[in-house]
This record gives structure tokens, sequence and C-alpha cells, in this order.
């Protein structure tokens, strides 16, 4: 499949926790993120086009805040390479100046220098 990402991802240095924001359900694990989108590890399938309401729980010592809430929509979905789970790419969806901000400062805080 052909990148068409404009900016480049960063893999973290561990995952953080993505949910469902109202239910609170876990819907996988952060794998890579740029200030336009993401890289969610699921146990489960995601159909193509889907809009999600999610949040990620953020560590006590990056942000003031628990949880970074933000709108995505699933534009990729594949088996992963161990054939176990699934990698969904993700856009991000209407940011905030205070969400595109904390989004930054995982990626200093978490993203693998390169």
């Amino acid at each position: 499949m052909r990148d068409k990402r404009k900016l480049k991802r960063r893999h973290l240095i561990y995952y953080l926790h993505v949910q469902e924001r109202a239910s609170g359900k876990p819907i996988g694990s952060l794998v890579d993120i740029s200030t336009e989108g993401i890289m969610i590890m699921s146990e489960q399938p995601i159909e193509l086009g889907t809009m999600l309401e999610l949040k990620i729980m953020l560590e006590s010592e990056m942000s003031d805040k628990q949880f970074l809430y933000f709108d995505a929509k699933v534009l990729r979905c594949e088996k992963s390479i161990n054939g176990t789970n699934y990698d969904i790419g993700c856009k991000l969806l209407n940011l905030s100046d205070e969400d595109f901000r904390e989004i930054e400062m995982i990626i200093d805080e978490l993203g693998f220098k390169d």
C-alpha cells in the first residue's frame, strides 16, 4: 500500500491506551502518532471510513490532563505482521489548538528520536 502521509509519524517508546470516548471501552494501543494521524494496534478490525470518538490516557508526568480527546476517521485496517492484531491507521479530525499542542508534547516526550 502506498504511503500517503504528509507528516512522518513517530513510533512511541511505550504504547498509550486508546479507548472509546463515551464508554471507555478499550480499542487498542497507540503505536505511532503525528499531528495529522495515528496508528492503533487492536485485537479487532475496524471498518474503513468509520468515524471514531476516542480518548488516550495520558501519564500524569506528561500532562495535567488525564485524557486527550479527539475524533478520527479510519483510513486503513490491515492484519499486523504478527498475524494476531490489526494495524488501524486513522486521520485526526477537528483538533483544538490545545489538543494539537498535547499531541506535539506526546511526540516530544514519547517519540523515538531519529
